[in-house]
């Protein structure tokens, strides 16, 4: 995302976007949009403070059901908590 974003994630939240679901397989197969469960990798966009493994710029893998999903000026952000953050793709 190009800019800044309106979000300052406090404490160990981190604020990401989440990656889209694939709608077509690598043999080229689409997938209709029931079938295609939401991955749970997010791109890292700003970390709070007290965040130490993980930057912006980031992309994770996390877990969790009391993630927050908020919509601020037409964009779709997560707030996660660090604690949710299983891994890092390099």
């Amino acid at each position: 995302m190009a800019g800044k974003i309106p979000i300052t994630p406090l404490a160990d939240y981190i604020v990401a976007q989440q990656e889209e679901a694939k709608t077509k397989t690598n043999s080229g197969l689409f997938l209709p949009e029931s079938a295609g469960e939401k991955p749970k990798i997010a791109n890292v966009l700003a970390v709070g403070p007290a965040v130490v493994d993980v930057k912006a710029g980031d992309k994770i893998i996390f877990g969790g059901y009391t993630n927050s999903d908020i919509k601020v000026d037409g964009a779709e952000y997560m707030l996660i908590k660090n604690e949710n953050v299983y891994a890092t793709l390099k």
